[in-house]
């Protein structure tokens, strides 16, 4: 197998439909923002849809008489992060297919940057923006996610006051959901996002299954969005996906020579999350991280099922894939 990827696509040489799916759940009060700032954008081949999981506090009414040209979708039921993406990208029309959380607003110059990035680099399949706090904008959410030895994923300067330490456009593991950029050929590649998840690392699991099937992820500090953290989603909630979903991933998507090699770090992390959650017993958050861990290893068997496509379809060398892993959080 390959030691770098050899996946790429030809550059076009026309205008090229940029689709943006933005999930909605009872998310009015961001909306407007949202889409003003779409509205704004430099690049003018636009596509905007709307999937409403379900919302009960106008938000389709508001759409429909504010934001007339944007698509919405309308399910019946909520269903979650990744189901309402999946249902939008299967109707986008785009060569390029933008998930965006409805509680972002993006620089003007947002999607002519991302644009530029996949037609300079045809061996790329995701773009990661930088994300920028809503109300800290000079402090960073995530520049690009990252993807530990030990079986950890996580946001690249979190936290962090923005002092240009990530102004350099570079491969990264994978892309934060919350406005994450996928070329539709990789989709048709590799599917979309994997709806046992519901929400959370659901990017995480995409960005495997991308970087083991031979897609590059490139980061381009050009392409700005700010993020109200968590203003639609956390919580308890979150709390039992993340426990859950991270086994998911592992499960599915590492790679059985890493196993060999570093199961012992991943299976001590894994330890290390379920005694903090004992620990702190008394907070419900740690309860729900708990209760989706072992619910994690109920559905081990499910994920399992489907790692073996995952891993037959695999296109790298594990030295490749090594090399794309951050070091330990030991």
């Amino acid at each position: 197998m390959s030691n770098t990827p050899t996946t790429e696509t030809k550059p076009s040489t026309h205008p090229s439909t940029f689709s943006i799916v933005i999930p909605n759940w009872n998310g009015a009060k961001f909306l407007p923002t949202c889409l003003d700032s779409l509205a704004r954008q430099t690049y003018p081949h636009l596509e905007i849809i709307i999937v409403d999981n379900a919302s009960h506090d106008g938000s389709q009414a508001l759409i429909k008489k504010q934001f007339p040209s944007v698509l919405l979708l309308e399910l019946p039921e909520n269903r979650g992060f990744t189901g309402a993406c999946n249902v939008g990208m299967q109707v986008a029309q785009g060569e390029y297919v933008a998930l965006l959380n409805n509680d972002t607003e993006v620089d003007p110059g947002w999607a002519a940057a991302v644009v530029d990035a996949f037609q300079r680099h045809p061996e790329v399949g995701f773009v990661a923006s930088k994300m920028l706090l809503f109300d800290r904008r000079d402090h960073i959410h995530t520049a690009g996610d990252f993807f530990t030895l030990d079986g950890r994923a996580g946001n690249r300067g979190v936290w962090q006051k923005d002092d240009g330490q990530f102004d350099r456009e570079e491969h990264v593991f994978s892309a934060c959901g919350g406005s994450s950029v996928y070329r539709k050929a990789m989709l048709d590649h590799i599917g979309l996002l994997d709806d046992d998840f519901f929400f959370s690392l659901e990017d995480v699991d995409l960005g495997w299954r991308a970087q083991l099937a031979g897609w590059r992820c490139l980061y381009t500090p050009a392409a700005i969005v700010y993020h109200h953290l968590s203003a639609t989603g956390g919580g308890v909630t979150a709390s039992y996906h993340d426990g859950r979903n991270l086994i998911f991933v592992l499960v599915k998507n590492y790679p059985t020579a890493l196993w060999r090699k570093y199961g012992g770090q991943v299976l001590r992390a894994q330890f290390r999350l379920a005694w903090e959650a004992l620990r702190a017993w008394r907070g419900a958050a740690a309860r729900a991280r708990l209760r989706g861990m072992m619910a994690g290893l109920w559905y081990t068997p499910r994920m399992w099922r489907k790692r073996q496509d995952i891993q037959r379809r695999r296109k790298v060398s594990i030295e490749y894939i090594e090399s794309l892993l951050a070091p330990a959080q030991e």
